[in-house]
């Protein structure tokens, strides 16, 4: 059976650094071992549990992000991890001074959570790839938090699964609008490749994730973002108008 890459992340910012950690845990095929919310804990972390990749913030307090790079290159020889360096910059001698200290990637803020995802699995199966990636377009990023600001509305948790899939599901139907059309053929496979786990439960975990949110009383939270009625208290949506009521807003509200 295949060994599971280890991730640590180590990230100063909480809503961050939980975010980075939920999106972790929702894949099958990644072993999260721990997080730390400055370079010093963080050190410890690594010492404790010598993860494969490391998600390092690179200004945090204690110790900053160019320290715990220095301390790991004296750490160990026989150790050798994958860092992608985060930060809110792109200061040309910080991010020279992070390759030379062995960084495989550094990507600005705000990034997209499925780039991070992606070069976790590339590290995992090479080691030698090293790449700057810049921030996200303001329009991108626009989109993730709008639909970041609805889910807290509605009450969708961040730490599960649906959480994801059903970001994931929208930012597709964004792009693609008749992709909602093909909701079981396209959509949840799309969705699902992406996560490295299937269709059904793709299916099942946005299932569960408007479960919990009409669950919690939190319908009105929708009208609230959309400023007017549009569900009533045991008015649940479907998987696929959930998803098309809230592509169709964001992607009106992007072209204006």
């Amino acid at each position: 059976m295949k060994t599971k890459p280890k991730i640590a992340v180590i990230e100063d910012n909480q809503i961050t650094r939980e975010l980075i950690k939920s999106f972790i845990l929702a894949q099958d095929d990644l072993e999260l071992v721990g997080t730390a919310e400055n370079g010093l804990r963080g050190f410890e972390l690594i010492e404790k549990k010598r993860p494969d990749v490391i998600i390092l913030d690179m200004i945090m307090p204690r110790m900053d992000g160019l320290e715990v790079l220095e301390r790991l290159n004296a750490f160990n020889p026989d150790y050798s991890p994958s860092v992608i360096c985060l930060c809110a910059v792109g200061q040309e001698g910080m991010i020279r001074k992070a390759v030379d200290l062995g960084a495989k990637y550094y990507m600005l803020k705000p990034f997209d959570f499925n780039v991070i995802l992606k070069r976790i699995r590339d590290l995992s199966q090479n080691n030698g790839i090293v790449s700057v990636v810049t921030s996200p377009s303001h329009k991108t990023a626009n989109v993730e938090r709008k639909i970041s600001d609805i889910f807290l509305l509605v009450g969708i948790p961040a730490h599960i699964r649906g959480y994801h899939f059903l970001r994931e599901a929208i930012r597709i139907v964004i792009e693609d609008k008749d992709c909602i059309n093909r909701i079981t053929k396209q959509l949840y496979p799309d969705v699902a490749k992406k996560f490295n786990t299937t269709p059904s439960k793709v299916e099942r975990a946005i299932r569960h994730a408007i479960d919990v949110a009409w669950s919690r009383g939190k319908a009105e939270g929708i009208n609230q973002a959309f400023g007017y009625t549009v569900y009533g208290k045991y008015d649940k949506p479907t998987n696929g108008e959930f998803i098309a009521l809230v592509a169709d807003k964001l992607s009106i509200e992007n072209s204006n």
